[in-house]
């Protein structure tokens, strides 16, 4: 059985929930200027509905109810947040390692031959120093990245930072700043190049016109490859929590 739970107030919440047959998923509200209808998607960080600015939030209650079978045939079974924990099985540049406690005070995160990723420290500190080790690794390549693009595109980047967005895999000031989302270390090389090849872009094109598009494929011939993983496989890797 379907049942909707309804936000108590009529202005637009920052999220509201839906239950199906006593499941309850969380759905994001964005208000936006440029919406002339309501919209319900499925971005990777989770379901979004979209409202137009003066719309009355009764009236989002009313379509979300109606549209809640489309969101119930597309959510994944099971889906939910994943957390960095020892025992657990994290993807890494695309390929699967298991985490461990290395049972040491003190140390570096260390990368084992038999796929497994030793961290140390205290057990209640071990998902921080994780999330600290993969930060790095994803600064080091997404740095990395973003310069060979940048020189075959003939632009600069001025700086490159990570963050944890919740819908977002970059993003591109026209001052040359780009910032990525830490989680793209998860997925494998080719789909972080994609990301850093698509923001160095917006360097050229500050847009999703077919001449941006045609410049990502310009640094990046196969970039069909990544954008495609990230179309299938983005909402699971988004799907990881920092701690």
């Amino acid at each position: 059985m379907l049942s909707f739970l309804r936000a108590r107030a009529n202005k637009p919440p920052s999220e509201t929930k839906v239950e199906f047959a006593g499941r309850v998923v969380t759905v994001s509200v964005k208000t936006s200027a440029r919406a002339k209808s309501f919209r319900l998607s499925l971005p990777p960080a989770g379901p979004l509905l979209t409202i137009p600015v003066k719309s009355r939030w009764a009236d989002a209650e009313a379509f979300l109810h109606r549209h809640a079978d489309w969101l119930a045939e597309r959510l994944p079974i099971g889906a939910g947040p994943q957390i960095l924990a020892p025992g657990v099985e994290l993807p890494v540049r695309g390929l699967p390692y298991q985490i461990i406690a290395s049972g040491q005070v003190r140390g570096r995160v260390e990368v084992l031959p038999d796929r497994r990723i030793s961290v140390p420290g205290a057990p209640e500190h071990l998902p921080r120093r994780l999330y600290d080790w993969l930060k790095a690794e994803a600064l080091h390549d997404l740095t990395a990245q973003s310069a060979f693009h940048a020189q075959r595109l003939g632009v600069k980047v001025e700086s490159v930072r990570l963050r944890s967005q919740a819908s977002r895999w970059g993003s591109c000031s026209s001052t040359g700043s780009i910032n990525y989302n830490w989680r793209l270390i998860l997925a494998p090389p080719h789909v972080l190049d994609y990301v850093a090849a698509h923001e160095v872009a917006h360097l050229v094109e500050m847009n999703h016109s077919p001449a941006f598009w045609a410049t990502v494929e310009r640094t990046l011939p196969d970039m069909e490859r990544g954008r495609a993983w990230l179309k299938t496989h983005g909402r699971q890797l988004m799907s990881w929590q920092a701690p």
